[in-house]
């Protein structure tokens, strides 16, 4: 009897593990593949066309302070094949998966922009010549600091050089460290963690929330 009882709770335990690996792997394999394909059911995407969302980082709740922008971090997105990626400076410029990228923000939002006239602008040449320049930076460490030198690079500087450089077009208007609020807690601690007491404040800079504000741009997508 008591080896009846033994044997059918090892067999209850086998069928409750077996359950949840299944769950656990379909869930893994499933959740990216699904996020791209509501992506792109939503509306097509074209090269070239810019990502926003709030970052998990450690630095994002700063960003969204000083900038009074809900959104911390942006890319450019490319289609490669039949696949879309975004070119992002993290550590260090890369490129990443649509979906991961997505994956990564807070909630799994996402707002997408493009050039309004992003037909009669970004050519096949043009695109091109975007590539080419952020090629350049590819690898390059990303700047903590936000230094206006393309030694290092974040976010919204790589957005805006790529584009500027391969376009002549200045998506987000340029500012100093000093135009941002930097009166809050979180704000105040980032700078002194990285400038110390010698805080840069004619420093060059563009934010993300610059670069969305662009009246170049236009929203095509938001999730």
């Amino acid at each position: 009897m008591l080896k009846s009882k033994l044997l059918l709770l090892i067999f209850l335990l086998f069928v409750i593990s077996a359950v949840f690996l299944y769950k656990k792997h379909f869930t893994a394999a499933h959740a990216e593949p699904a996020a791209a394909m509501d992506l792109e059911s939503t509306a097509k995407l074209q090269n070239g066309d810019l990502i926003f969302h709030t970052s998990t980082s450690a630095q994002s709740k700063a960003i969204q302070l000083a900038t009074k922008s809900k959104y911390s971090h942006c890319g450019i997105i490319y289609q490669n094949g039949g696949d879309y990626f975004v070119f992002e400076a993290v550590q260090p410029v890369s490129v990443t998966p649509l979906a991961k990228w997505i994956a990564r923000g807070k909630g799994g939002h996402f707002v997408v922009k493009r050039l309004k006239n992003a037909h009669g602008v970004l050519t096949p040449a043009v695109l091109s010549k975007m590539k080419a320049v952020g090629e350049g930076f590819k690898g390059k460490d990303y700047d903590l600091t936000f230094e206006w030198s393309d030694d290092k690079i974040y976010c919204s500087e790589l957005i805006w050089k790529v584009y500027q450089r391969a376009t002549g077009l200045e998506i987000g208007k340029l500012e100093q460290l000093k135009d941002f609020d930097l009166n809050a807690g979180p704000v105040q601690q980032k700078m002194k963690e990285r400038y110390g007491s010698n805080i840069p404040y004619q420093e060059q800079v563009i934010s993300p929330a610059s670069v969305f504000a662009s009246d170049l741009l236009v929203t095509v997508m938001e999730k």
